[in-house]
């Protein structure tokens, strides 16, 4: 049983995370709604930074498959 609560808190912090990288990336879009096409954000260009924010969503998304992943595995016993 110790096992299985231990297992719970790493899907729990997985979840966590994946949420909080989402969340920067949310923020930093917004930030660069801001600011014109051929500017600077956080002294990186805006291009790259859109690119930078796309790949913290595709971060988010494979981290919540992970934990789903993770969670289900947990509900059947099967811990790894």
């Amino acid at each position: 049983m110790n096992q299985l609560n231990k297992n719970m808190k790493i899907s729990k912090i997985m979840h966590v995370a994946s949420v909080t990288i989402g969340l920067i990336g949310v923020v930093v879009f917004i930030k660069t709604l801001g600011v014109p096409s051929d500017g600077i954000v956080f002294g990186i260009a805006k291009f790259d930074v859109l690119l930078c924010v796309v790949i913290l969503f595709l971060i988010a998304i494979w981290g919540q498959v992970g934990t789903i992943h993770h969670m289900m595995l947990e509900k059947k016993g099967e811990i790894i």
